[in-house]
């Protein structure tokens, strides 16, 4: 993959910003995979501005973003210029600290989309980088419009896992879907009256959840799958579908279809409760999927992180996603892009 040709990548604006969409679209690829850990991509350029190699982390025990980049790297390449959406990190896990990868690798300059905040590692990766006299440059220190927009993308890629690393509770995502008149009501014999790129959209928000959340009466009206249809699934992942139902309405025979479909299904009395054990079994990630009860329900409790609303229109469809950090909405509104990226 050939760029201009530059003295200088690091200076190269254009060129950083490119690298950053192919290191987000390539962590993207894995988003719902990854978890404890966030979905990070790393590329790697050499001093003439040509992309020499992409990587992504790609589940918890695998090598991360920028080992996978460096493993990618051509025969005899010379890595000059890391371009990676989450700081490399400096610790020793399941895997060998990244830094030290980078650093072994020759690699003279680092740009990162955003900083890990993790409190446990907070700032390391960094420092170690510049302590090996490798430049190191933020997008949150940047004033180009370029920088901006990205790093808010990099940092909405690992909202989920931020979350979870300072509170040890999932971050939870609220779907729900009205029509014109703002009724969640579909037309009678319907399940959904959204159009098809909706539909997809929803399916890659189930794709990215380590557990589903719904209500007993979502259950009992519409019989829900909660499976992933319109993208590929995770290989493998088996989900907690945790049903709020006090008065223990939900039939076993739809228990054990949920089993048949890949899931854990778990009947819960309390929200917040169910919420604490998700996360306590690791979910980094929820997405709850329910009628207006379960719906309000979370919204006054203040448990939303990700407030996302499908509206059908005469015309379209339009999704809006709020976040509950406010520093993570965009000045407008861009839909599905507001989630998943511009990448």
């Amino acid at each position: 993959m050939k760029v201009v040709p530059i003295e200088n990548p690091v200076e190269d604006t254009a060129l950083i910003e490119q690298a950053f969409r192919y290191a987000l679209r390539a962590a993207r690829l894995f988003d719902g995979s990854t978890a404890p850990n966030p979905p990070v991509g790393c590329v790697l350029l050499d001093q003439a501005g040509e992309i020499l190699s992409i990587g992504a982390h790609q589940a918890a025990g695998q090598p991360h973003a920028e080992r996978m980049a460096l493993a990618e790297l051509p025969a005899g390449s010379k890595p000059h210029t890391a371009v990676v959406t989450l700081e490399p990190c400096a610790h020793f896990g399941r895997t060998p600290p990244c830094v030290d990868g980078l650093i072994d690798a020759g690699v003279k300059s680092v740009w990162i989309g955003a900083q890990d905040l993790n409190p446990r590692v907070i700032g390391g990766g960094a420092a170690k980088l510049r302590d090996a006299g490798i430049e190191v440059h933020f997008l949150s220190k940047r004033h180009e419009d370029f920088a901006k927009a990205l790093h808010l993308d990099c940092r909405r890629l690992i909202a989920p896992f931020l979350h979870f690393a300072k509170t040890q509770r999932p971050f939870v995502t609220l779907k729900v879907a009205v029509d014109a008149n703002g009724s969640m009501i579909p037309p009678v014999g319907d399940k959904t009256f959204t159009r098809a790129s909706s539909l997809k959209f929803a399916h890659k928000l189930r794709r990215r959840a380590d557990a589903i959340v719904t209500g007993s009466g979502t259950v009992l009206a519409d019989d829900p799958h909660f499976t992933v249809r319109h993208v590929d699934d995770v290989s493998d992942k088996v989900r907690p579908l945790v049903i709020l139902d006090r008065r223990g309405r939900v039939p076993s025979a739809y228990l054990q279809e949920a089993r048949a479909r890949g899931f854990r299904p778990i009947i819960a009395t309390d929200l917040k409760s169910a919420l604490a054990d998700l996360g306590q079994s690791g979910c980094m990630e929820v997405l709850v999927e329910a009628g207006p009860e379960l719906a309000a329900a979370c919204r006054a409790l203040k448990l939303v992180n990700l407030d996302i609303t499908i509206e059908r229109l005469a015309d379209n469809d339009r999704i809006r996603a709020v976040y509950a950090d406010p520093s993570l909405n965009g000045e407008q509104c861009e839909g599905e892009a507001d989630v998943f990226g511009n990448n």
